[in-house]
């Protein structure tokens, strides 16, 4: 129902209210009657008054209605109509008398527009026919008190409404209209202002001028400018141009109106921005559990087309980039190719089913050649990882928040970064470091980074969390591989991985160097890495260690060698130089001093022992036919002792 006609029928009922209480007098039952019986003569539409009438002459000629209600006889459905608290108006005593009323303030105390949500178009059935001559209001001014529009369904219990309506509206002689006031979309505040002219002819096109500021839902205040034009139930708006924040559009839409609309959209921005920046997530905060209310898309169909220079997803950056979308019987399916995404380019398919009650969600993407720092940063708030990035996702999920989504993926994963660096982190270092502390978080310093010639991994990912157990990380220094689960919803991850050094950069095409010839050795100690992805806990697995401590003392004292020299012999005396590293191992430091000072106690230990008397382990005795077992030393029986006491504590 247009704003034309409801302010024509209004006008009707006060115009005739006027005439009449003027006639009669006192109003009454019988007063009451007439004014419906003579508005639904002139207009079409049934008007119920169910409250008092009142006239007043001072200060000014005044007709007050209460609880009044609107509907249109020829309407099937029920739920379509329009009531209102009270209706005041004042009008002219004499333009009243000379039979050419004018109002010159109209009031409306809590109107209320039901407006029916159709699910079904084929169930609607033909729009009906609104009988009765046009209306041509004279109305100068019109005050809209905290007024409500409530689309509902009652079938399927659904109601959404748009609250807190306060307006303004003026119409001067030339036919133009002005609006502006406040409105409460979704729960938030916002703040609109209309310009328009009314056409002289119903089938004309209407310039018209909006703005609307939504900070909470909004990236930016929206301007924009049109030609709408309506043809029975086809409303057209053409010549469609506008900003949203300080980007620029244009394009056009249609909608048919009989029954369940039909919308036709096709947008081009120069730069589009989906999600809030005016109010950023918080770094590191969880899931939110806010539900996501997608039952809207179940009361209308579209083809939408949009394209964008750019496009802002929260932070993530994509330019350009176009989406062609439909939605039929609740369910979106979107189309994405060739989408510029930091020097890379990105396609494939986004679905939505939103006709059951909890809402499901199908991703299909491929990305090649893009930079994975700024994506990963702007969509996961990772900032750790840079490089050309390549990546496979077939995932679906369902659920009605946040929390739900991320809780309810599944599916599979491919990402390879290459060519690149970890930056903020030294990861030799803290592999050095794992050796005599547990570390807490990822150890930033914002000065190093560790290159990285590749990583990747794939993932099987079910109910939210992402098992993978083909992890691996190569570079110039620094090789690992690792197994474990990511949990999506939760933002933790559980992580196994087995570290490699290699020990030093000098030396390593010279023959017979060992391990210091640039072949990597590891720790022989799985590291664990678990807790917040943003700051998760890393350290040796004692249960590793104690499975097999005569392999991580061995593998220790590997590492030692290459750090500052073979132990007891050219690396350092035996009085107390064990610990200084090799000038030519980047490595050295803190971990040979630490291991030195380990071994040397080590063997400190194992001597003491034995002087007071103390047995060292005997080996059992070999069976028969079978190769003789290694001689163990009392320093050997000493350090598995301590490499228990160290890890395991």
């Amino acid at each position: 129902m247009k704003f034309s006609k409801i302010a024509g029928i209004v006008a009707a009922v006060i115009v005739a209210a006027a005439v009449l209480l003027l006639t009669v007098g006192i109003p009454s039952g019988a007063v009451t009657s007439a004014i419906q019986s003579r508005v639904e003569r002139d207009t079409g539409y049934r008007i119920t008054i169910a409250g008092a009438s009142k006239v007043s002459l001072f200060p000014g000629f005044s007709v007050t209605l209460n609880d009044v209600t609107v509907q249109d006889p020829n309407d099937r459905n029920p739920d379509s109509r329009i009531t209102i608290g009270s209706v005041r108006a004042e009008l002219p005593l004499g333009s009243v008398i000379s039979g050419a009323p004018r109002v010159t303030e109209l009031t409306l105390t809590r109107p209320e527009i039901r407006v029916p949500l159709i699910r079904d178009r084929a169930a609607a059935g033909k729009p009906a026919a609104t009988s009765g001559k046009k209306l041509d209001a004279a109305i100068d001014r019109i005050t809209i008190k905290d007024g409500a529009v409530v689309m509902a369904n009652a079938a399927d219990r659904i109601e959404d409404r748009i609250d807190g309506i306060n307006a303004e509206i003026r119409l001067d002689a030339e036919r133009n209209v002005s609006a502006v006031g406040g409105v409460q979309l979704a729960g938030k505040p916002a703040r609109f202002e209309i310009k328009a002219t009314q056409p002289a002819a119903e089938a004309q096109p209407a310039p018209v001028e909006i703005k609307l500021d939504a900070p909470d839902l909004l990236s930016g205040p929206l301007a924009a400018k049109a030609e709408v034009r309506l043809r029975g139930t086809l409303l057209q708006i053409n010549s469609l141009s506008g900003t949203l924040g300080d980007g620029a559009f244009n394009g056009w839409a249609s909608a048919d109106l009989a029954g369940k609309p039909q919308l036709k959209l096709d947008l081009d921005f120069q730069r589009l921005d989906l999600g809030n920046p005016r109010k950023p997530t918080e770094p590191g905060a969880p899931w939110s559990d806010a539900r996501i209310d997608l039952s809207g898309l179940n009361y209308i169909d579209a083809n939408l087309r949009l394209s964008a220079a750019e496009l802002n997803l929260g932070a993530a950056h994509f330019a350009p980039a176009s989406i062609d979308a439909k939605l039929a019987n609740g369910v979106v399916t979107a189309q994405f190719s060739q989408i510029g995404v930091y020097g890379g380019e990105a396609e494939g398919q986004l679905g939505l089913d939103a006709s059951q009650r909890t809402p499901s969600f199908t991703l299909r993407g491929d990305l090649d050649g893009v930079r994975a720092l700024p994506l990963l940063k702007g969509l996961a708030e990772f900032d750790k990882i840079d490089g050309k990035m390549q990546a496979k996702l077939a995932l679906r999920a369902s659920g009605d928040s946040q929390r739900a989504i991320m809780s309810g993926f599944s599916g599979t994963a491919f990402v390879s970064v290459r060519d690149g660096e970890i930056r903020g982190l030294n990861v030799a270092r803290m592999i050095r470091n794992l050796t005599t502390t547990t570390l807490s978080g990822w150890q930033e310093n914002a000065t190093e980074a560790t290159d990285l010639t590749q990583l990747g991994a794939s993932f099987r990912i079910d109910q939210g969390k992402a098992a993978t157990a083909d992890l691996a990380l190569a570079g110039p220094l620094v090789r690992m591989t690792g197994a474990g689960t990511i949990d999506l919803g939760a933002k933790t991850l559980v992580l196994k991985v087995e570290p490699k050094l290699v020990l030093t950069t000098q030396g390593q095409s010279a023959p017979g160097q060992g391990a210091a010839s640039g072949e990597p050795v590891g720790l022989g100690i799985p590291v664990m890495i678990e807790g917040p992805w943003a700051s998760p806990r890393i350290f040796p697995d004692a249960a590793g260690i104690l499975d097999n401590p005569d392999a991580t003392y061995a593998r220790l004292r590997e590492m030692g060698k290459g750090l500052f020299g073979a132990l007891g012999g050219g690396g350092a005396s035996a009085g107390g130089a064990a610990g200084t590293p090799g000038a030519d191992s980047p490595l050295g430091g803190a971990l040979g001093e630490s291991i030195g000072r380990l071994i040397q106690q080590g063997l400190q230990s194992g001597g003491a022992g034995a002087s007071r008397g103390a047995q060292p382990a005997q080996p059992p005795a070999p069976q028969p036919g079978a190769a003789p077992a290694p001689e163990r030393t009392d320093n050997d029986a000493a350090m598995n002792a301590i490499m228990k006491q160290l890890f395991g504590r």
